[in-house]
């Protein structure tokens, strides 16, 4: 099984990642909307969704709003917040999802790179393309690999409640890879996560390849111009041609 069916299912994923919450959504989803000059009822596709809370928060922006995600528990808890304008689905970002239906497309916190295979990676990026009506915007928001190789701990250990997690980092074969290990319920349980170190000139030939032309690059989410060397992230604004 791929690395990212077992481990975002769990419930240790959710735990280990929980202050990644609704407030810090929030600010840069507002942002986000007020600089792309959304109007209220825009149809928006929150591709890798997780459980939900950029896809929740957008619509609470008055935002028409489908996410999706590969991992079925996420979505579970992510369809306690549906409404007439806010929906979820199980999905595999690879295959295209409603074809030409939506005014923008957002992949959002490093939910993209899990990939072996090049070929995927393309294949997300087409879908996205696919689902994008002509002129459409899609917001690609990765981690500046650069930046995040440069600043990499190998070793970290990380508390939540009654669980010690220890994360070893290295870069290997293409990949930032994060191994996971901890003791829960009295059995030790290990982990790896997976980003590619992916940089902007490669983003751009996909995008290129893709009938999207880059608009705006940001570098952290308030959305300050992207300096390769000092900026956190690798925000991407493509617009569909």
């Amino acid at each position: 099984m791929a690395w990212y069916k077992n481990w975002f299912d769990t419930e240790f994923y959710h735990l280990l990642y929980c202050h990644r919450d609704m407030s810090e959504a929030e600010g840069f989803i507002a942002l986000l909307k007020q600089t792309l000059q959304l109007p209220n009822g825009a149809k928006v596709l929150d591709v890798a969704c997780g459980k939900g809370r950029h896809s929740i928060t957008l619509n609470k922006l008055g935002l028409d709003v489908t996410g999706i995600d590969l991992s079925a528990n996420s979505i579970t808890e992510a369809k306690k917040w549906e409404n007439e304008t806010l929906h979820f689905a199980e999905w595999d970002m690879r295959q295209t999802f409603r074809k030409n239906d939506f005014d923008v497309v957002v992949n959002l916190f490093s939910s993209f790179g899990y990939f072996d295979d090049n070929t995927d990676d393309e294949r997300a990026i087409n879908a996205m393309s696919e689902s994008l009506k002509p002129g459409g915007i899609l917001v690609l928001d990765y981690i500046n690999t650069q930046f995040a190789v440069t600043q990499m701990k190998p070793r970290e250990i990380i508390n939540r409640n009654e669980i010690q997690f220890h994360i070893q980092k290295k870069v290997e074969a293409g990949f930032i890879k994060k191994k996971i290990e901890f003791i829960a319920n009295g059995e030790n349980l290990c982990y790896e996560e997976q980003l590619k170190v992916i940089n902007k000139a490669a983003f751009e030939i996909m995008f290129m390849s893709n009938r999207l032309t880059i608009e705006h690059t940001y570098g952290d989410y308030a959305l300050q111009p992207f300096n390769a060397a000092t900026s956190p992230r690798l925000i991407l604004i493509g617009k569909k041609i």
